[in-house]
């Protein structure tokens, strides 16, 4: 189950994540598709962080798209 958290806890923990991919991107050498998918990542959190209202259940679909970026730029770099 999903922990419930405020909504300045979710704002924080988006913010948190969008500041290290973007230090990422900006401080690592990445190809073009490494840093395509951050740029998609730190879009779909910026889209995340202005949504307001979401359920519990849209929130984790949303940051579960979110994850799958993830996956597949960590499992590039591997």
């Amino acid at each position: 189950n999903l922990i419930k958290m405020s909504r300045i806890s979710r704002l924080q923990n988006i913010d948190g994540l969008i500041n290290a991919l973007t230090i990422v991107k900006n401080q690592c050498s990445l190809s073009e598709n490494d840093v395509n998918l951050l740029n998609d990542a730190i879009a779909k959190l910026n889209r995340l962080r202005k949504k307001k209202g979401l359920t519990d259940k849209n929130y984790k679909s949303e940051v579960s798209d979110i994850i799958a970026l993830l996956i597949r730029f960590f499992n590039l770099m591997l």
